[in-house]
């Protein structure tokens, strides 16, 4: 279920956008009313959708919307007043934040919700292949420690490490990676 977060000065304002928000797939609605309570929410709950309706009552929602862009990974929107929404643009897109300028166009809002959606979905992807990489890295390093132990403690040459390590795995149906452990357990005791 997406969940999202509105934060709005206007209970009014606020709760036009929590049913346009439902009707454009966003069933879980979380209001608040200023970027503290935003500030605090967000540190609780994990959020797909960050809308702020700015100004707001402590603040204009730049600051907001630039935390939020830099501390989760919900995709931010910031609804600004038609006359600074240019500028808003300018200053937080490169940021990763849309901006849309008032009144809210329904069908403009509907597509900046999908793009809203599709880069978040990618950034996730990114993230995700990120991740596997940095585990890819710290298993070579483990294998290559491992090595290095070989070749300091059994005078192995390099080759013969690796090929030690290939034929454990093969003969024990294990990972590399589980042979290389085991080497390092074994050799830095």
């Amino acid at each position: 279920m997406k969940k999202t977060l509105l934060v709005s000065a206007s209970e009014q304002s606020a709760k036009a956008l929590a049913q346009l928000l439902r009707q454009e797939g966003y069933p879980s609605v979380t209001t608040v009313y200023a970027a503290y309570s935003a500030r605090e929410r967000s540190e609780e709950t994990a959020y797909d959708l960050i809308v702020i309706n700015a100004p707001l009552i402590d603040e204009n929602g730049v600051a907001l919307a630039e935390h939020f862009a830099d501390t989760t990974r919900a995709s931010v929107v910031v609804i600004a007043p038609q006359k600074n929404a240019e500028e808003l643009s300018d200053l937080l897109n490169s940021r990763g934040v849309m901006v849309i300028a008032k009144p809210v166009n329904k069908h403009l809002f509907h597509h900046y919700l999908l793009f809203a959606d599709c880069f978040r979905s990618r950034l996730l992807r990114v993230e995700r292949e990120n991740e596997r990489l940095r585990h890819m890295v710290e298993d070579l390093k483990i294998i290559d420690r491992a090595k290095l132990l070989l070749v300091t403690c059994l005078n192995m040459s390099e080759e013969q490490a690796h090929r030690y390590l290939e034929k454990q795995a093969m003969d024990l149906r294990t990972t590399r990676l589980n042979v290389a452990k085991q080497v390092i357990q074994t050799y830095e005791n």
